[in-house]
């Protein structure tokens, strides 16, 4: 008797496939439901359901199928093959749900039992938006404020490694603060962190390219780091928000002249530079710059090309060229 029921449980389960391929789901249900009654015993039959409950979009339904489908496969020591793809379902539901840590937790089940690709691919993905989730969910411009406050008052005292603590909490509550990262340079500065100060000035600048101490502190971390061309053009830069900036007024002048002290060990510097190498060695560029030394008005045409431009302020930067 077992034996004919398990025979008819199959033949529900195939009758099942047809209306699931044909889209029929409450056909489906009804045939899958049936070979459960016929056959509780069979995981596949408990999938099939839940795979139905997923494409009518009741997410909960189908967790729910795949948790008795995993109980039922547990009880009867089924395929770690079947149980994987249990998994990888019920992680696919808390995916169209928005549930992510959920998602990458049964991903992982999924992982433990078989290892797919498929699956590899889909957990990575889950796991790089659950960070941007918990990032966003951890944004507060006002807890951020806060933090800022305090960071200023440790700079005040003195206390940088403190202030960056406090500098480093404000970005991660409001990472689209320009103002902090600014900050944040000054501290790495003190504490003679060029590398680190020159990261957080260029993204100050990028969040807000109108904010005149992203530059100035740029050009200090650069001037410190004794690279003076590009100190130079960070100065500029300043100076063309506001022209009376004494600080980059300054700046400038020390860069300038520092530079023309060693213009030797400038282009020796620039030309170790592989993007510099790359730009010279361009045949095109290197009929501009000929003109340019003829000509230095012909400048002015070929700062109209965006790609031109780009290329000959990058050797402005190093010290190759000079414009007058």
């Amino acid at each position: 008797m077992a034996e004919n029921n398990k025979k008819l449980a199959l033949e529900a389960k195939e009758k099942g496939n047809a209306a699931y391929k044909k889209k029929d789901f409450a056909a489906a249900l009804e045939h899958y439901e049936k070979a459960t009654q016929l056959d509780p015993t069979n995981i596949t039959f408990y999938s099939n359901r839940a795979a139905v409950y997923f494409e009518q979009g009741d997410y909960d339904k189908c967790i729910s199928e795949c948790e008795k489908a995993v109980e039922i496969g547990r009880e009867q020591r089924a395929d770690f093959t079947l149980i994987a793809k249990v998994f990888a379902r019920q992680a696919n539901a808390y995916l169209k749900m928005g549930d992510y840590e959920n998602a990458l937790t049964y991903f992982n089940k999924s992982l433990s039992e078989h290892r797919t690709q498929e699956i590899v691919n889909k957990a990575q993905e889950v796991a790089v938006l659950l960070k941007e989730q918990q990032r966003r969910a951890y944004i507060n411009p006002e807890l951020s404020l806060q933090e800022k406050e305090k960071g200023n008052k440790c700079f005040q005292n003195g206390d940088y490694p403190t202030a960056i603590k406090h500098y480093t909490e404000a970005i991660k509550r409001n990472p689209d603060d320009a103002k902090i990262y600014s900050n944040r340079a000054a501290c790495y500065t003190k504490l003679m962190e060029f590398n680190l100060a020159l990261k957080d000035s260029e993204e100050c600048i990028r969040l807000d390219p109108k904010f005149i101490k992203g530059y100035l502190r740029k050009g200090s971390c650069l001037m410190a780091m004794k690279e003076m061309s590009r100190a130079a053009v960070a100065y500029q830069k300043a100076l063309d928000l506001d022209p009376t900036c004494q600080e980059a007024l300054d700046g400038y002048r020390k860069a300038v002249v520092e530079e023309g002290n060693n213009p030797e060990a400038v282009r020796q510097r620039a030309m170790a530079d592989p993007e510099v190498q790359s730009i010279l060695a361009d045949p095109a560029m290197q009929m501009i710059l000929e003109q340019m030394s003829k000509d230095p008005r012909a400048v002015r045409e070929h700062l109209k090309n965006p790609d031109i431009a780009a290329k000959i302020q990058k050797l402005m930067e190093v010290g190759i060229v000079a414009l007058r």
